[in-house]
């Protein structure tokens, strides 16, 4: 049951940096809750932000798509501020050593764990290539999946940095992810939604693109 979970998008700015760059980004916050409890998807850049979006409310849990700096950058602030664990999938903890070398995640992320919130049932799904800890979340019930940067409109995320690979990207996209069901939302960690069934014609040609 979907109990009565919705979903806030609220987009933060900042700077993505890996080996010796730096870029500006715009990220989206996911929020997914109720008036009572919420979980926050990628707690990217602004902490005060994500509280004052927050509110009142209970944080179960701040959960990390994967590790790039922009989108835990505000994960240690916003824990200290709501007492929610960070949770992390164990393969991007050298990720996220770049960004929080004096902060370790609270729990870990596991494929087929189910985090409920509000009556909702989100399942991480693990999905390496853009980074080895990379997971999606699946929420049947809001007809959502939220990917990070792992499947965006037009395309997978970016492999052409460390700790990414493109062969792993498209195994993860295609075993995991255009499965779904054709209608299923996908919640970007970037831009705008998509859905699988407006992606999934497309996959040969990401392949041979290569990137």
């Amino acid at each position: 049951m979907s109990g009565g979970a919705r979903i806030e998008r609220l987009v933060t700015s900042g700077t993505f940096a890996l080996d010796g760059g730096v870029w500006e980004v715009d990220n989206n916050v996911w929020i997914v809750g109720d008036d009572h409890e919420v979980v926050v998807i990628d707690a990217a850049h602004e902490a005060d932000a994500i509280i004052a979006q927050v509110g009142d409310r209970a944080v179960r849990a701040i959960v990390c798509t994967h590790a790039h700096n922009d989108h835990v950058n505000a994960a240690p602030a916003v824990a200290a501020a709501t007492g929610a664990p960070i949770l992390l999938h164990p393969d991007d903890l050298p990720l996220w050593k770049l960004t929080h070398p004096e902060h370790s995640p609270h729990g870990e992320l596991a494929d087929g764990q189910t985090i409920e919130v509000a009556g909702t049932a989100l399942t991480v799904l693990h999905t390496p290539g853009h980074a080895p800890g990379a997971v999606c979340l699946y929420a049947p019930a809001l007809g959502t999946v939220f990917t990070g940067d792992t499947l965006f409109a037009g395309g997978p995320g970016a492999t052409g940095r460390s700790y990414s690979d493109f062969p792993t990207i498209i195994r993860s996209i295609s075993d995991r992810l255009l499965g779904l069901p054709p209608e299923t939302t996908v919640r970007t960690g970037h831009g705008d939604p998509t859905t699988i069934g407006a992606e999934s014609p497309h996959l040969q040609t990401w392949v041979d693109r290569g990137h």
